[in-house]
């Protein structure tokens, strides 16, 4: 039996993986939703999903009501979320008038640990532990850590017309963005990453949330400087998008974008499969507005069957992953488990 590490290179290789890898990743905000013993009833009883899952012997954590949070980041962002788990938004920008960003500090650049700078083989050590292990040294950009980052800091509609206006400042700022990103992606390169993440979403529900003209100018040279220092180490190129995509994948893949994440139904299945199919490695994004939700577990197992037989061959190029939020029927959960470990080896 493939280990973790072998399943997933050689999946995103197209060298026919023992199965397609699945993830499925319980929100934070469930835990206050659904009775803890029903979430680790499912865990228990998916090993494929959660292997070496053991139950917590332990007094169970208190659940909370959902309660607002309210944040300050390190960049001055304010931040807000309906409750603990979800992702919050920005509701105050530091650069909302540019007349703060000649006094604007940045959070220092990020830096490696004083202990890790004491060892000089520290990207062989976390090699040889993760070969040990059978799993991939993983690392990467925070989710949100440019285009998203600037929208945080200046507000949306601002960069919007900032980039439709050519505002001469903007340059200085995606500098300064890029600048503290680039920092972190020489850390993780010292840890010895071997697959490195660009989180960050571009799409809305119908349309990306940026123009192609307004990503290939201000966006795209970004991502590609980002990237280099990876794709030269030999790390396997992961980004993630919500969102209606399409007009943008290209550039993206462009980049050096070796697998793409992106969501099943919003985008489409017949798209990804006409454009993606056995050029790219796709990570599927599992619907959680529709069949999920409002769907019978019948519904789910069928999604999950058609999606694999569309997408899914022997070579491999296909992989999972479901983030479960509160409001999904619990029934369908399971079926959705089911599904994934059923048809992980269901090749057409």
């Amino acid at each position: 039996m493939m280990t973790q590490r072998e399943n997933l290179f050689r999946a995103v290789r197209f060298e026919q993986p023992e199965r397609i890898p699945m993830v499925f990743v319980f929100n934070g905000a469930c835990y206050n939703h659904y009775p803890l013993a029903a979430l680790d009833d499912l865990r228990e009883s998916h090993p494929y999903l959660f292997p070496g899952f053991r139950r917590s012997t332990g007094t169970p954590p208190v659940q909370k009501p959902p309660s607002k949070q309210s944040s300050i980041d390190a960049w001055g962002v304010t931040l807000e979320s309906p409750e603990e788990g979800i992702a919050p938004v920005a509701t105050r920008h530091p650069l909302a008038d540019w007349k703060a960003f000649d006094g604007y500090v940045p959070p220092p650049l990020p830096d490696l640990s004083d202990e890790e700078k004491k060892q000089t083989n520290l990207a062989a050590k976390n090699r040889r532990d993760a070969v040990a292990n059978g799993v991939v040294v993983q690392g990467g950009l925070g989710h949100g850590h440019t285009f998203l980052r600037l929208c945080d800091l200046r507000g949306y509609e601002a960069l919007i017309y900032d980039m439709a206006d050519n505002e001469p400042r903007l340059w200085k700022l995606i500098e300064l963005v890029e600048a503290w990103n680039a920092a972190l992606i020489r850390c993780a390169l010292c840890r010895g990453v071997e697959w490195m993440g660009y989180p960050e979403d571009l799409g809305m529900q119908i349309g990306p949330m940026l123009s192609p003209e307004h990503l290939r100018t201000y966006i795209k040279p970004s991502y590609q400087r980002l990237m280099k220092p990876a794709r030269d180490a030999g790390c396997i190129i992961h980004m993630h998008s919500d969102g209606d995509i399409r007009d943008l994948v290209d550039d993206l893949v462009d980049s050096g974008v070796q697998v793409v994440n992106l969501q099943d139904l919003v985008n489409g299945i017949d798209w990804i499969r006409q454009r993606f199919k056995g050029k790219v490695c796709i990570d599927l994004d599992i619907d959680r507005q529709n069949v999920t939700r409002f769907g019978s577990p019948a519904d789910v197992d069928r999604m999950i069957r058609d999606e694999i037989a569309t997408l899914g061959s022997r070579e491999g190029g296909l992989m999972m992953i479901y983030g479960m939020y509160p409001g999904i029927p619990l029934e369908n959960a399971r079926a959705l488990m089911d599904a994934m470990e059923k048809y992980s080896t269901y090749w057409t």
